[in-house]
């Protein structure tokens, strides 16, 4: 029982059902329902579906793991308490479990590319794998880059459901008002995934500053110092409320009222409560439970998909 529950915190499992369930409502409440009102069968139906979520989670908590991997002397000064990897996993099961979870999610995605019309998924999927691979040995101890990369994989966890069905939006039945719908909330959601995670990965490197130190990483915190690194979180801040409250303006045209609400309920306000602590923050303990409460808006902000099954 131990083991499990060891390997559940190794894969970040809250992460990987967070994974899960954006792309179910993104699928479910967005695109079948366009495209059924098209007349067109998505690619992604049924088992096609359920075979894409689990090549994304396979290849995001294979991800997790080789982070961990060749985060063992950081992690010991950063979490000594959450430590998983050597304390309790061996490394060598650790490589196993990234091997056999990597060649599992790339093999889902080739074979998902010769069952239905979705074309290159395999090699997308085999790319995310190399790119994660490279942040966690690499990229992750530069400025910016290994914060850049984590978000376009954040966002590309929604990109690839449009991009899976990129033969139906082709179709003669779909071109036009459908696609444009479609390619228009996609780009609305992979860029809130995008610049909110891109906010909350600068608030867990001033979190881990101490560690990333010791072992010559030179992330944002580190080269820039806090002060910095503060405002640079505070713009992306800026824009990110400035655009959802543009977005929720355009929405009431439309009697969008209840989504409008929520919205800013639960979406804009927390932002402008994590903007006013941001400057406050000192300690890792701020550091940390800001990043907590941006994790939430990330989840708040992606239910909000439930809206357009309501209204589309």
């Amino acid at each position: 029982m131990r083991l499990i529950v060891a390997f559940l915190r190794l894969v970040r499992w809250p992460n990987l059902v967070f994974i899960a369930i954006t792309q179910i409502l993104f699928v479910y409440a967005i695109v079948h329902p366009i495209f059924y009102s098209a007349g067109i069968k998505p690619n992604l139906h049924g088992i096609y579906f359920v075979l894409l979520m689990l090549s994304s989670v396979f290849i995001a908590a294979a991800g997790y793991i080789i982070n961990d991997y060749f985060d063992l002397n950081i992690d010991q000064i950063n979490k000594p308490d959450k430590l998983v990897v050597e304390k309790i996993i061996s490394r060598r099961w650790v490589i196993a479990w990234h091997l056999i979870l990597s060649v599992a999610g790339i093999a889902i995605g080739f074979y998902i590319d010769l069952a239905t019309r979705v074309r290159l998924l395999g090699p997308a999927n085999a790319v995310c794998v190399l790119l994660l691979f490279v942040y966690s040995i690499s990229l992750k101890k530069k400025l910016l880059w290994g914060n850049v990369l984590i978000s376009l994989l954040t966002a590309w966890v929604i990109l690839v459901v449009t991009w899976c069905e990129f033969s139906n939006l082709l179709s003669a039945a779909v071109v036009g008002s459908y696609t444009e719908k479609i390619t228009r909330i996609t780009l609305l959601y992979a860029g809130f995934a995008f610049i909110i995670s891109l906010i909350r990965e600068v608030v867990k490197d001033m979190e881990d500053i101490e560690g990333d130190r010791r072992y010559g990483c030179h992330t944002m915190p580190i080269m820039w110092g806090l002060n910095a690194t503060k405002v640079f979180v505070a713009v992306w801040m800026i824009v990110l409320i400035s655009a959802l409250c543009i977005g929720q303006a355009y929405v009431l045209q439309f009697r969008w009222c209840w989504s409008a609400a929520y919205c800013i309920i639960f979406t804009v306000l927390p932002l402008f409560y994590i903007f006013n602590k941001l400057f406050l923050a000192k300690t890792s303990r701020d550091f940390h439970s800001l990043s907590s409460v941006i994790k939430l808006v990330m989840f708040t902000g992606i239910l909000s998909m439930i809206f357009f099954r309501i209204y589309l």
